[in-house]
């Protein structure tokens, strides 16, 4: 594998991933329910 097909999968892998996160926060909103993240090594539960 080139450099170049690396730098596209690696492109085409952080543009999937936003988009599910994108696609997380929608369905959270939608459902009314909480986000569930890690900050300063603590849960922490967001609602939405």
């Amino acid at each position: 594998m080139t450099t170049e097909e690396k730098i596209e999968r690696r492109d085409k892998i952080i543009k999937g991933l936003a988009i599910a996160y994108e696609r997380m926060l929608e369905f959270k909103k939608k459902n009314n329910s909480e986000l569930v993240i890690i900050k300063d090594d603590k849960i922490v539960k967001i609602k939405l």
